[in-house]
């Protein structure tokens, strides 16, 4: 097996988040699921949502293209896969992705309709965030969209559980699966949501079951639903037992990681305020694989997600505004 080029290459949906300022009533009133993430299926829902948003603040995303902008800020060497199409907000994703470091060579196929996707992301005063994401452009990933060699050269092939739910894209990471098996590299998978586990939760157990995930990342909600259990040591236990490697947060409770049958947690980071949850799990998985690329122990890999997931809910956005590699050295010197 040849030396890997990329410490990640990450397959994702291409977003772009909106991200404004609600209070419960308008949650409420808009009968959407406080804390979780729906699907707007056409424009027209998702130019009327945002028709009635507060003012905010718009910036490139998606949870695995937030992954690697977090693994890219450590220092790490990353390559993305993702649709968009040929318009503004295209071009505003490609630029800030790649202005990270991060290689993105995904050909915007579609000229128009649909247009890239976009992330419509509410924040309620105590930090929660309630996602309405309009995939758009980037649920047409096709197989032939697919960057072979640079999927060949990533040391970890990382998928998200959201791009999973659209036939194209869902072929096309099936696909990168082989590709990576295929070149002797590992497969991580994060399950993302539970509306995604409620979907595809047979797609994602045979997933397991067949040996194709090295490292699952889930959280507690997310254990517990692909389970169908009500005990989370029981869930960590059924699925751990079928996994090299699985890391689940915990929110204030930290986050715990089995691999190989031993078991190992961490605290969560002390921060002064939660101002939005929006990417903690994206970023928590930055860290966590940036430890892993460089040869860490599991202990502290999992201490660096907890460093990276504490910054990016002390702050609006998904992408870290602190210098995560400084962060990272005075803790580890």
């Amino acid at each position: 097996m040849s030396a890997a080029t990329y410490d990640i290459v990450a397959i994702g949906n291409a977003i772009v988040d909106v991200i404004a300022k609600a209070d419960d009533a308008f949650i409420a009133q808009e009968g959407l699921n406080k804390g979780s993430m729906q699907l707007l299926f056409t424009t027209e829902e998702a130019e009327a949502l945002y028709a009635k948003m507060a003012a905010g603040i718009e910036a490139s995303g998606g949870s695995a293209a937030n992954t690697v902008a977090g693994i890219a800020a450590l220092g790490g060497t990353c390559g993305f896969i993702g649709q968009v199409a040929k318009d503004q907000l295209g071009n505003v994703f490609a630029h800030d992705i790649r202005a990270l470091g991060v290689t993105f060579t995904t050909e915007a196929r579609i000229e128009a309709e649909p247009p890239t996707a976009r992330c419509l992301i509410l924040v309620t005063p105590d930090g929660q965030r309630t996602m309405n994401t309009f995939l758009g452009a980037s649920q047409f990933l096709p197989a032939a969209a697919l960057d072979k060699t640079m999927i060949a050269s990533g040391a970890i092939l990382y998928l998200e559980g959201y791009l999973w739910d659209p036939e194209e894209p869902r072929g096309a990471m099936r696909e990168a699966i082989a590709i990576a098996r295929g070149a002797g590299r590992k497969v991580a998978f994060t399950l993302s949501d539970t509306f995604c586990i409620s979907r595809h939760r047979g797609d994602f157990l045979k997933l397991i079951a067949d040996g194709d995930v090295d490292i699952l990342f889930a959280n507690e909600a997310e254990i517990l639903s692909l389970t169908e259990l009500d005990d989370f040591e029981a869930a960590v236990s059924r699925i751990a037992a079928q996994v090299p490697l699985l890391v689940v947060t915990r929110s204030e409770q930290g986050a715990i990681a089995v691999k190989d049958g031993a078991r190992f947690a961490v605290p969560a980071e002390p921060i002064d305020a939660v101002v939005d949850t929006t990417g903690a799990g994206d970023l928590f998985a930055a860290g966590f694989l940036a430890g892993q690329a460089q040869d860490r122990s599991v202990e502290d890999s999992l201490t660096m997600g907890a460093i990276c997931a504490a910054e990016i809910i002390s702050h609006y956005g998904a992408r870290p505004e602190a210098d995560l590699k400084a962060v990272i050295a005075q803790r580890f010197g």
